[in-house]
């Protein structure tokens, strides 16, 4: 099939091409936490009253390596990673072929800024069980960040080919699709990661950006108002919506959108540079 036979250009090419292409439009790829992408676990358990019941029932079992994997996935999500992984390495001395607490500790790994180890873990959960989908999505994300885009591909790839329904696999491939100018396949990518988490507003940012590199201007426009709606606290979101408005010549309106982008994240270039340029009237 042609589209898994895309050939991945040089990264730094690819970058420089999409970001002439989509002018004042910032490139999504915004990395989301631990909240977003550890197993097992809701996200309300992450505050202190529930690590404390999950405290409970490791104190009750204290040889059940799922009580460990839960716990730690909940201080994972509460942000308290040196914890977390304490209770990943526990559940895996547990039970050494643990392959979900290997995945993980491997994103806690990350989040901690031990990338070699994260990624040992991620290569020794696939050893484990090669068609656990979360394993594949996590290494596929580790290497997108390192800048070895060809072996991210390849692991967003497997996930879906192993009919995996998390949609960070379409939306992580979609962006890799997005950065070598395939806005169609992106577009595509980002629709499906839309119909598997239609709450989360990274795939609407990103095919509305996709939309704007292709000059449909109104689908992009809507797709980043959704994005807002779903999370207003996105810098990016705020500035996208301000580049179609300036592109529509809706300099006030591109002001206010722009202002709040900075507001919410004063160091965002894309929205400073836009702020003052819709103010300046360059």
């Amino acid at each position: 099939m042609m589209r898994y036979a895309v050939r991945i250009r040089d990264r730094a090419n690819g970058a420089v091409a999409t970001a002439a292409l989509l002018s004042a439009l910032a490139l999504a790829g915004c990395q989301t936490g631990p909240t977003g992408e550890l197993t097992s676990v809701d996200l309300a358990q992450g505050s202190s009253q529930n690590i404390a019941s999950l405290s409970a029932v490791v104190d009750r079992n204290p040889g059940d390596a799922e009580a460990y994997n839960v716990r730690g996935s909940a201080y994972g999500k509460g942000g308290r990673y040196s914890e977390a992984r304490a209770d990943f390495d526990k559940a895996i001395a547990l039970r050494p072929n643990f392959y979900q607490a290997y995945a993980n500790r491997a994103l806690i790994n990350r989040f901690l800024g031990d990338q070699a180890a994260a990624l040992s873990d991620y290569n020794r959960s696939i050893q484990i069980n090669s068609n656990y989908d979360a394993a594949y999505i996590g290494r596929g994300n580790l290497y997108r960040k390192a800048g070895r885009v060809r072996e991210a591909f390849n692991d967003f790839e497997k996930a879906i080919q192993l009919d995996t329904t998390d949609a960070r696999a379409y939306h992580n491939r979609g962006l890799i699709y997005q950065s070598q100018g395939q806005h169609a396949f992106a577009i595509e990518d980002f629709s499906t990661a839309i119909s598997l988490a239609p709450d989360s507003p990274e795939p609407y940012n990103g095919r509305g950006l996709s939309y704007a590199a292709m000059n449909d201007n109104d689908n992009a426009f809507a797709d980043f108002n959704t994005s807002i709606k779903l999370d207003g606290r996105i810098a990016e979101s705020w500035a996208n919506q301000a580049a179609i408005y300036e592109r529509r010549g809706e300099r006030a309106k591109a002001a206010k959108s722009y202002a709040e982008a900075v507001r919410l994240d004063p160091n965002y270039t894309p929205a400073r540079e836009g702020l003052a340029r819709v103010k300046g009237g360059a």
